[in-house]
């Protein structure tokens, strides 16, 4: 029964973090990494796929495997998340929802370069 729940979540978290992919409303990250600590408890194969797919290796491989993101990496999350979030202020209707996003994109990139090393020895060029 528990891992049939556990597997039930992987699949939600799963989805929501693919939205979060799209919809900078929803965390991408975080969404991935539950749905890998699902996985990894109920479903072998899942736990495979889940680090096969694309939105995986982009988001989470890098941090889960050596709890570094190389520099170029980070440099192409940053540039996602001014974009999304340059739209999503821009859409947002009220200013305090404005300044909320404000304060979260400017949070999220100090924490991104400041708080999660640079991976040594990372090539620059992209790889895939």
């Amino acid at each position: 029964m528990t891992k049939h729940l556990l597997f039930a979540a992987g699949l939600f978290s799963f989805v929501l973090g693919s939205i979060g992919a799209i919809l900078p409303i929803l965390p991408t990250t975080p969404f991935l990494l539950l749905s890998g600590y699902c996985f990894a408890r109920s479903s072998e194969q899942f736990d495979q796929w889940l680090k096969q797919t694309k939105l995986y290796k982009f988001y989470c491989a890098d941090y889960v495997e050596t709890r570094t993101i190389p520099r170029n990496k980070k440099w192409e999350i940053f540039i996602n998340i001014i974009i999304l979030m340059a739209i999503s202020i821009f859409l947002a209707p009220i200013l305090a929802v404005k300044i909320m996003l404000g304060f979260l994109t400017v949070f999220i990139t100090i924490f991104l370069f400041f708080a999660v090393p640079d991976k040594k020895g990372s090539k620059t060029t992209k790889q895939d």
